[in-house]
């Protein structure tokens, strides 16, 4: 294997922690328009806004990890098709999770149950972005995907 071919190999296993680390990111971010929150209505505004990207952010990270990544895995390393199982299973709670943060936004939620939804879905993003990344970054070094990364891992 070529010097260049090794470095674009290696780099599904960067922009996984790239993208990772982006979404923790936005997550501080709309913690943050959270707690600063006094009174309610700009606080409510502020989150709507921070949500709804932090939102649309993770769920196109998970689609691409769905429709693109876990097939390529599966095929090139079939033993692991249990731990994509458990991930596309975490990404449905994910994604359960973040309807009822998007839903509680919507309706102006007060602040302890905002920070009850943003809280269950940041405790829960960590857990599977820290498995994910025990599970698949040594298999992300050596995976063969010819595709976009943006439109593999999300466009963050």
């Amino acid at each position: 294997m070529g010097e260049g071919e090794k470095t674009r190999l290696v780099a599904w296993s960067r922009e996984l922690r790239g993208v990772h680390d982006r979404l923790r990111e936005a997550l501080t971010v709309t913690r943050q328009a959270l707690a600063a929150g006094e009174p309610v209505e700009p606080a409510t505004r502020d989150l709507l806004l921070f949500c709804h990207g932090f939102c649309i952010a993770l769920t196109a990270h998970h689609e691409g990890e769905d429709r693109h990544l876990f097939p390529a895995i599966a095929e090139q390393y079939p033993w692991l098709r249990d731990t994509l199982y458990y991930l596309r299973q975490d990404h449905s709670m994910i994604a359960h999770l973040l309807l009822g943060l998007q839903e509680a936004v919507a309706r102006a939620a007060p602040p302890p149950e905002l920070h009850q939804h943003v809280e269950g879905v940041a405790a829960i993003m960590e857990s599977h972005f820290r498995y994910e990344e025990r599970q698949l970054l040594t298999v992300l070094e050596t995976l063969a995907l010819g595709t976009d990364p943006d439109v593999v891992l999300g466009p963050l």
